[in-house]
């Protein structure tokens, strides 16, 4: 912490006179802590070297208790290839670490929480902000630094950093060596296979985790960084091009009374020489001041960097070692943060204990919140997103196909011609034809290139759609699949996009793909459990655009209809229905949903008339054209297992 009117326990040279002049340094308390370091004496040569889930609060105390009684913590196994991790964050434990006031005990139930629960949380490295101790005595620093043989003993990768309170302040990192060097320079990091380097100095280091399949880099950067130290830095990301940068450093931001962030003056410095400057930093994580805050800043790039602070030592205990949870999702673009503290949730002090009970979990909004982040977007400056290749049409013809229906190969925008013809991949003639429409909007049906990311033709047919004008397509009369009634099952899959003007009075029911005959035409609700009048078979956005599969099964005279869930608007979709000769299940992008009807059903009711994509017709007339775009369709006549899925 800074010596500021925030910080009015320090200043920088007579503090330590203070503790030892006092006695507060006596006999009883250096017996504390002599004998913890775990560093050797002398440190080695100061070389350049190449280079889950909130909710956790509620569950730590249990873990702790379970900890503190066994004494077990596990080992480090992070799934590398899971789109969700956790990142952990200590920031200052300074008063743990007060001459003879020396308390590991919180930052102990801190480190090892966060060893015993990795697999809960995917967790993947932690990071120290800095001001591990109060004074940077050399007993104090030994005492942290045998506490983090937790971490080393797992085989757990993290990162510390000298705070203001562990070195000489007046310096920058060229000021030699220190206690803080002997213990936590780059001696302690060589062995661990997360550890790029350290800058010549070895008060900045670098370090390495793979998450969600790819590498990221944390740079852990001096209290005050030399023109050289960000040199080096400069040189470990240039090293590292397509690697997202979270930055550590003691200072950068500080908070305001609304829990919002403004540089001081040494991090609007490191702002412009180096984070604005390189657009692999998009999250910066300090400590030093109180209370905690964060904000947001465009960098050079014109992208967005997080600026966090985070640091609890003004509060009960000290903080009592409190981590900050980053919870990382790749796939729904967020990073959930939560804060607490094992310590007192596990009952480190006495359970009666009020100022202990108001600090277990903090809720607050700037201590536990959501950021959205659309991490392909921001990457995509340095580490673009290489689209997927588009499969050929013969390689989604699995066994069993039926027919297979793609758009790819057209100029994007143009119309379709009222004798266009999209031919059926299978080979099987159940090409699809403009099904003409009195009154229909001229240019009802384009061509596009805009495609769900994992379909395999890169190509969609737009539909302008309504109900008063617009155009579908429809089978052949000749199409063997109209007369198709998949006896040994089926699986029905097709990408679609619903714009977001989409209109829920107007366009609400309108089909993706239907039957042109009814559930009466084919003999069906006859016992009023049903809609004579309605498809026999069809696929469709309700006005809530959740997904409804309505059908009249070949084995029963009523309707069966699953139902999705409410879909957004504007991006695309995978939608598959798999019918195993017995039950129906409907998936939205591979995941069942959860209105899976349990009713044994068979087969399909057709007499022989056309599909219709994008068509649904009631009443024996078109009543609505779907609105939208429909990507690459296939149906099979068998069940199919989701990883034979096209978005497999």
């Amino acid at each position: 912490m800074q010596n500021t009117p925030r910080d009015p326990d320090r200043t920088p040279v007579s503090r330590r006179g203070f503790l030892v002049g006092s006695g507060l340094a006596g006999a009883a308390g250096l017996a504390a802590v002599n004998g913890l370091g775990s560093a050797p004496a002398v440190a080695e040569p100061l070389t350049g070297t190449s280079l889950a889930v909130p909710g956790a609060a509620a569950h730590a105390a249990q873990s702790v208790a379970s900890a503190a009684h066994t004494g077990h913590t596990g080992r480090w196994k992070p799934d590398t290839t899971s789109p969700r991790f956790t990142v952990a964050v200590m920031p200052d434990t300074q008063y743990m670490f007060d001459g003879a006031a020396v308390d590991e005990a919180p930052m102990r139930a801190s480190l090892e929480y966060v060893v015993r629960e990795q697999s809960r949380h995917n967790t993947v490295f932690l990071v120290h902000l800095g001001d591990l101790t109060q004074n940077g005595a050399a007993s104090e620093v030994q005492a942290a630094g045998s506490v983090f043989d937790v971490l080393d003993r797992a085989g757990a990768p993290y990162s510390v950093l000298a705070g203001n309170h562990d070195i000489d302040s007046s310096t920058d990192d060229q000021r030699g060596r220190t206690a803080y060097l002997d213990v936590f320079g780059p001696q302690r990091f060589r062995r661990s296979s997360s550890w790029i380097g350290s800058s010549p100095d070895g008060y900045n280091s670098a370090h390495r985790f793979t998450a969600g399949g790819r590498e990221w880099v944390v740079l852990a950067l001096d209290w005050h960084t030399s023109a050289g130290g960000l040199a080096w830095a400069s040189s470990v990301l240039a090293a590292r091009p397509h690697a997202p940068v979270i930055l550590t450093t003691h200072t950068l931001v500080d908070s305001d009374p609304t829990g919002g962030a403004a540089f001081d003056a040494y991090g609007q410095q490191l702002w412009d020489a180096f984070i604005a400057q390189h657009d692999q930093v998009f999250l910066t994580l300090n400590g030093h001041y109180w209370g905690p805050g964060r904000t947001t800043k465009q960098n050079a790039a014109g992208h967005d960097v997080a600026l966090h602070l985070t640091n609890y030592q003004n509060r009960y205990y000290g903080g009592a070692a409190m981590i900050r949870l980053y919870h990382v999702d790749l796939e729904r673009n967020v990073i959930d943060v939560e804060t607490l503290s094992p310590f007192l949730l596990g009952g480190g002090l006495d359970d009666t204990n009020e100022l202990a009970a108001q600090e277990l979990r903090l809720s607050g909004d700037v201590d536990r919140f959501t950021m959205a982040i659309d991490f392909d977007a921001r990457f995509a400056g340095f580490a673009p997103v290489a689209p997927r290749a588009s499969r050929p049409a013969a390689r989604m013809l699995v066994p069993g196909t039926l027919a297979y229906w793609r758009f790819d190969g057209n100029a994007d925008g143009t119309t379709l011609a009222s004798s266009s013809r999209v031919r059926d991949q299978s080979g099987h003639g159940n090409d699809l034809v403009v099904a003409a429409r009195p009154g229909a909007v001229a240019g009802a049906l384009r061509w596009s290139t805009a495609h769900h990311p994992d379909q395999p033709g890169a190509g969609s047919l737009v539909l302008q759609g309504g109900k008063p004008g617009g155009q579908h397509l429809q089978t052949v009369d000749a199409a063997p699949l109209n007369a198709e009634h998949f006896a040994h099952g089926y699986t029905v899959e097709a990408f679609f996009s619903l714009p977001t003007t989409f209109d829920p009075s107007a366009n609400g029911f309108s089909a993706l793909l239907s039957q042109y005959s009814s559930a009466g035409q084919v003999g069906k609700a006859r016992s009023g459990d049903g809609d004579p009048d309605e498809p026999a078979v069809t696929l469709s956005l309700s006005g809530d655009r959740e997904l409804q599969w309505c059908v009249y099964p070949a084995s029963q005279d009523g309707a069966l209809t699953n139902w999705g869930h409410e879909l957004p608007l504007g991006q695309w979709w995978h939608v598959a229905v798999v019918n195993d000769r017995t039950h129906t299940v409907l998936y939205v992008d591979g995941c069942p949903v959860v209105r899976n009807p349990s009713t044994r059903n068979r087969g399909l009711s057709t007499i022989g008339k056309p599909w219709l994509l994008g068509g649904y017709r009631y009443g024996g007339v078109l009543d609505q054209v779907f609105v939208g775009s429909i990507g690459d369709v296939r149906i099979v006549g068998r069940a199919l297992e989701p990883r034979e899925f096209m978005i497999a």
